[in-house]
C-alpha cells in the first residue's frame, strides 16, 4: 500500500532531571516538528507504547514533587478523556467508548474538576 511508505520522520525529545533519591525535579519536552523547537516543561508524564513482539504495553509514568493534586486531577481526568475519545476513533464501539466517557464525567465530578450534572 501507499500509505505504509515512510516519507518523513519526527522525533520528540524528553530530558528529566533526577535529585540524589531519583526522584523527578525537572522535565522539558522538545518535538522536532515544533516550530519554535523550544524545550518546554512539564510536571508530569504518561508513557506508554504497545510492544509488538510481545504484545504488551510498555509504560512510564513520572512527575515532579511540585506536581500539586489539584493539577494531578486534571492532567488524569484530560488524559481518561483522551484516551476514551481514541478507544472510539481506533475501534468504533461506542457502547465501550460511552461506559468510559461515564467514568470520565464521574470522575470529573469526584475531584470537582467540573460541576455536577455538566
Amino acid at each position: 500500500m501507499a500509505n505504509d511508505k515512510v516519507v518523513k520522520k519526527s522525533s520528540i525529545k524528553i530530558d528529566i532531571g533526577l535529585n540524589e533519591e531519583k526522584v523527578p525535579v525537572a522535565m522539558r519536552w522538545a518535538a522536532s516538528d515544533n516550530k519554535d523547537d523550544k524545550p518546554r516543561a512539564c510536571k508530569a508524564m504518561m508513557l506508554a507504547m504497545f510492544d509488538e513482539e510481545n504484545k504488551d504495553t510498555l509504560r512510564i509514568d513520572l512527575w515532579t514533587k511540585e506536581m500539586q493534586v489539584i493539577e494531578m486531577d486534571r492532567f488524569f481526568f484530560q488524559t481518561l478523556r483522551s484516551m476514551a475519545d481514541s478507544y472510539y476513533k481506533a475501534t468504533q464501539n461506542a457502547e465501550l467508548a460511552t461506559a468510559m466517557q461515564q467514568f470520565v464525567q464521574y470522575f470529573g465530578e469526584k475531584t470537582e474538576i467540573i460541576p455536577k450534572d455538566q
